[in-house]
């Protein structure tokens, strides 16, 4: 008889660094897979994917260094989840509240990304300026059973 693996243990962390396009396909599937791992539903995991996905694509694309996407799991008295922290050391955001914005693009996209994100996920902070780089931490929790 074949024994259960323990579900009250989380898997470690799980970094992916991006610097490359290449990068931001291995981040968004490292996303699928952790969720996955995690019992997450599977439009929670796509949630959590398409998130990672434009934060991704954001260090790639705005970021001379690239960043790092970390996912973590969490355990809380409302459920479990994951928790999605972006970093990198890049150029920064000028205006927050403008990149927040529907519709507004830097790079010539649709301008759906970070609020999009903020949309996909259950719980968004962003702290950015110039100079100093941005982190972007995002939770997805799903239902219980």
């Amino acid at each position: 008889m074949k024994a259960r693996p323990d579900s009250t243990v989380a898997p470690p962390p799980v970094r992916v660094h991006v610097g490359s396009e290449l990068d931001v396909a291995a981040a968004v599937l490292a996303a699928r897979q952790f969720c996955a791992a995690l019992g997450a539903t599977p439009v929670c995991a796509a949630h959590v994917a398409t998130a990672v996905s434009e934060l991704a694509n954001n260090l790639w694309m705005h970021s001379s260094r690239g960043g790092d996407v970390t996912l973590r799991a969490l355990a809380a008295p409302r459920g479990a989840g994951v928790e999605v922290l972006v970093q990198d050391q890049g150029p920064g955001i000028a205006d927050v509240a403008l990149a927040m914005s529907e519709g507004y693009s830097t790079a010539g996209g649709l301008g759906c990304g970070l609020p999009g994100v903020r949309r996909l996920m259950d719980e968004f902070e962003l702290d950015s300026a110039p100079g100093r780089g941005t982190r972007v931490l995002a939770r997805k929790w799903w239902p219980r059973g």
